[in-house]
């Protein structure tokens, strides 16, 4: 401990009055040798920084909810994890537990944790923190478990002797809790297939993360570009945990529909970059328009030949019906000339049959019925 700064409130006050009267006594000196200007800028450069310090140093030690006196240590830790909230005490005089009083508070006052001279003190600890915190006498720190959001912020160790006279401030230590929490990587989802003008819609999202992401985006992977597509993002913040789900929807276009392509999804925190898996989309070869010649050359032949063959077939079936048909038409006609002749001779003969019948009835009669003899 700084043996400059044990003091009181109004010594103080009197080593900071008395250091700042020599202050404007010198710069008086050196506003008169030099230009008001640069006078001012002398006096600030090297008389008032270099003390900035030291003051602040002294405030702090006579002050018991001094915050800004000194630049906080950085801590970050996971959500649902353990922080380590350090006090970094030397303890250069190997004062024992017994004699020291230790306790940890947040920015808003509220106690951590105390151990009073040895012993834990659970009377003004803070209900949130009960049973969430444990002190290494070794290390001097104190590890806050099952962190949540809320838990982030400013905390302060602080470690006072215990005398005769009273308590005395001996230690201050400042910390700074930041609570992160992973996002889960990006996932696509594509919520319509390819359409006729080469695009997909998709949606890419990702849950349960802390802080605030900066971008969301989508990238397209083609076998000669990457193209970026930017959304807006979509943000959600649960009441109770205080995580984040975001998301984005995005309708993509194709540039090149002649290859294979990849998408990807980005999340970008302040600190880390996450890729989704690859989301790969395969494209069929554009089919030509279909040509009907082909089709016609390997068709025609084959409906020529068999318009051959069958006029060949019918061909060969009438060649085999025509030789039966004419013999019987001739036939026929045989019959009914030999039927006409027949009849004819029927005609003819049974008159002359029965002339002959009279001629012999008569040749009994007379010698005269031969037409012969009455020739001669």
């Amino acid at each position: 401990m700084d043996p400059q700064c044990t003091m009181g409130l109004s010594n103080t006050l009197f080593v900071m009055a008395f250091l700042l009267s020599e202050v404007l006594l010198t710069c008086m000196e050196a506003k008169n040798s030099v230009t008001p200007a640069r006078g001012v800028q002398w006096c600030h450069q090297s008389l008032l920084q270099p003390l900035i310090p030291r003051l602040k140093r002294c405030f702090c030690l006579s002050h018991w909810n001094s915050w800004d006196c000194a630049a906080p240590l950085k801590i970050q830790a996971y959500f649902n994890e353990t922080a380590d909230l350090p006090c970094q005490f030397a303890n250069s005089q190997n004062r024992s537990l017994s004699e020291l009083v230790v306790f940890w508070q947040n920015q808003e006052n509220l106690v951590l944790n105390e151990v009073y001279l040895g012993k834990e003190k659970f009377d003004s600890v803070h209900s949130k923190y009960m049973g969430r915190t444990s002190f290494d006498p070794e290390s001097w720190t104190l590890r806050l478990h099952n962190l949540q959001i809320k838990d982030k912020g400013l905390y302060q160790c602080i470690i006072h002797h215990k005398r005769p006279t009273g308590m005395i401030r001996i230690h201050q230590m400042n910390s700074e809790l930041s609570v992160l929490a992973n996002f889960s990587q990006p996932e696509i989802v594509p919520i319509s297939n390819i359409t006729e003008n080469m695009y997909i819609n998709l949606t890419c999202s990702s849950i349960h993360g802390y802080p605030e992401p900066e971008k969301m985006s989508v990238l397209l992977r083609t076998k000669n570009s990457t193209i970026e597509y930017d959304g807006v993002m979509q943000k959600s913040q649960d009441n109770v945990t205080e995580l984040y789900d975001v998301s984005i929807s995005l309708s993509v276009s194709f540039p090149d529909v002649t290859s294979n392509m990849t998408i990807f999804c980005v999340l970008e925190t302040d600190k880390t970059q996450l890729l989704s898996s690859p989301f790969s989309i395969e494209l069929e070869d554009p089919q030509p328009p279909p040509d009907h010649i082909p089709w016609i050359t390997a068709v025609l032949p084959t409906v020529i030949i068999c318009v051959m063959a069958f006029c060949l077939i019918l061909w060969k079936w009438k060649k085999k019906k025509q030789p039966r048909n004419s013999y019987k038409c001739g036939t026929n006609t045989m019959e009914r000339e030999e039927s006409e002749q027949t009849k004819k001779r029927e005609k003819i003969n049974v008159p002359e049959r029965s002339d002959e019948a009279q001629c012999v009835f008569k040749s009994l009669k007379t010698p005269s019925c031969d037409k012969s003899d009455t020739r001669f």
